[in-house]
């Protein structure tokens, strides 16, 4: 009995040191997703980045890994308005690429290649720009998926990936627009490349995500409590420990304006004891080099 006790109790205390790194672990990044450009060729398909990248947010935030700023005709709106001055988004110092997005890396990519193949015999009855046949039906597509520091511009990781599948006997293809919601585009051999290459690309997102610590900022401090632009909806949970930094001067190269960063000093750390929906509240862990103010780093380290 008492070796049952001595098991027990250290089952429990293992479970007590391991759930609070748990949950560190499982901190959604935020990222913004942009419209991919269609470098294939093929222009049957007239709207097909944009398609991607709708359905690849979409995936994200189906993941449950992963909050996604995505931004629909990105380009046009930044042609539009000066968004790096507008109160509609947190004023931050970073790179061209991504000064106004307040996401921690941003997604961006092109369809390298895509075909279609439907041998001979295939396009037997078309209804609605929908061709049904005898013969069988491929579709390939290659993705160039990019990951992007916002705050540097600079590419963190470049993956390509592919999507394939056919069909046998009684093929369905595509011609004319396509409409990628309805039942008979994902049941053809393109809607399924696609979403192949869709959750290839998650799954690559979700692995490459681990490389980079989780970020966050100081959002004010009241009464000696640090609030934290994060909580329930970023995977924060009472108990949690960060690390509070002040930012330091960018650094611009002087040859190509490239943003390197800046330099960083530790301020203190931090401990959660109140999380709610949007943001979370902590208190200093041991002393301070110095006041934490709004604004501040907020790592998970």
């Amino acid at each position: 009995m008492r070796k049952l006790i001595k098991y027990c109790l250290g089952v429990l205390l293992i479970f007590s040191l391991v759930q609070p790194v748990a949950a560190a672990q499982n901190l959604k990044k935020t990222v913004a997703v942009f419209s991919f450009e269609n470098d294939s060729g093929y222009r049957n398909w007239r709207t097909m980045g944009q398609d991607f990248s709708d359905q690849l947010s979409d995936a994200l935030v189906q993941s449950g890994k992963f909050i996604v700023l995505s931004r629909k005709d990105l380009d046009v709106v930044m042609a539009e308005q000066d968004l790096a001055n507008s109160d509609r988004f947190a004023k931050s110092n970073t790179a061209k690429v991504g000064k106004i997005i307040p996401a921690q890396i941003l997604v961006k990519g092109k369809i390298a290649d895509f075909e279609e193949d439907t041998s001979s015999g295939g396009q037997g009855l078309k209804i609605k720009g929908i061709s049904l046949g005898a013969k069988k039906s491929t579709a390939n597509i290659g993705v160039i998926v990019q990951l992007i520091d916002s705050t540097t511009g600079e590419i963190l990781d470049s993956k390509r990936i592919d999507g394939e599948a056919k069909s046998g006997g009684l093929s369905i293809g595509y011609s004319g627009s396509f409409d990628i919601n309805s039942s008979n585009f994902k049941k053809s051999p393109v809607g399924q490349a696609t979403q192949m290459a869709i959750d290839r690309a998650v799954a690559y997102l979700a692995e490459k995500m681990d490389d980079f610590p989780w970020k966050g900022k100081v959002v004010a401090v009241k009464d000696g409590d640090v609030f934290i632009n994060a909580g329930e909806n970023s995977g924060i949970h009472v108990g949690n420990s960060f690390t509070v930094y002040r930012e330091g001067e960018s650094l611009i190269d002087p040859d190509t304006g490239i943003d390197l960063g800046s330099d960083k000093s530790k301020i203190a750390d931090v401990k959660v004891f109140e999380v709610q929906e949007k943001f979370s509240k902590a208190s200093l862990v041991g002393s301070a080099d110095g006041e934490i103010a709004a604004g501040d780093l907020v790592l998970d380290e």
